[in-house]
């Protein structure tokens, strides 16, 4: 009977054995760890916002804008070290607008360089899963020299979007979760 249970258990809750919440935007409420850095640190004129959207999710919007040698926005979360060797990728729910965006990871919060992956977005509410080594690692559009994402060490997370164009963009997110 104990053996039952256990296997009952594993096969409904498996999945949240082996995941991990970055960040759920419905069960927080609230954006306070969030912040935008755009493309106006040095010189350009893009704007990105962030709001609470009447579902709970955040949506992240705006426009870059090339002009004045500018082309990005992001939006990015810190949070105390954390250990995700345990973890091979992650998974985010969200609803896109049909362009790209990156998502990026920081090991260490000081690194000049993130670890990048792009992905496309459908215009439909999805689910992007990137392993942690498709991750690479990039400064200011340009790989760096160093290995890729290692999977060991997360300190912060962030999408961006710089497209080399000009255009208004709107991500919806409702959640990151690290999966094995």
């Amino acid at each position: 009977m104990k053996t039952f249970i256990l296997l009952l258990l594993i096969t409904f809750f498996g999945e949240e054995i082996n995941s991990q919440i970055v960040y759920n935007f419905k069960a927080s409420g609230n954006l306070n760890d969030w912040y935008i850095v755009d493309d106006t640190v040095m010189g350009g004129l893009s704007r990105g916002n962030i709001k609470l959207g009447k579902s709970g999710n955040a949506i992240y919007y705006g426009d870059v804008t090339t002009e004045n040698n500018g082309g990005f926005s992001s939006l990015r979360y810190q949070f105390n070290s954390k250990n995700v060797s345990n973890y091979s990728k992650v998974s985010i729910k969200l609803k896109g607008d049909g362009t790209s965006y990156q998502f990026r990871i920081k090991s260490d919060r000081r690194q000049r360089y993130s670890y990048v992956s792009t992905f496309n977005t459908s215009g439909d509410w999805e689910t992007i899963t990137i392993p942690f080594n498709n991750f690479v690692p990039q400064f200011r559009g340009y790989k760096v020299n160093v290995p890729n994402y290692d999977g060991k060490m997360m300190e912060e997370i962030a999408f961006l979007i710089g497209n080399k164009t000009n255009e208004k963009f709107q991500l919806e997110i409702e959640s990151i979760v690290l999966i094995n």
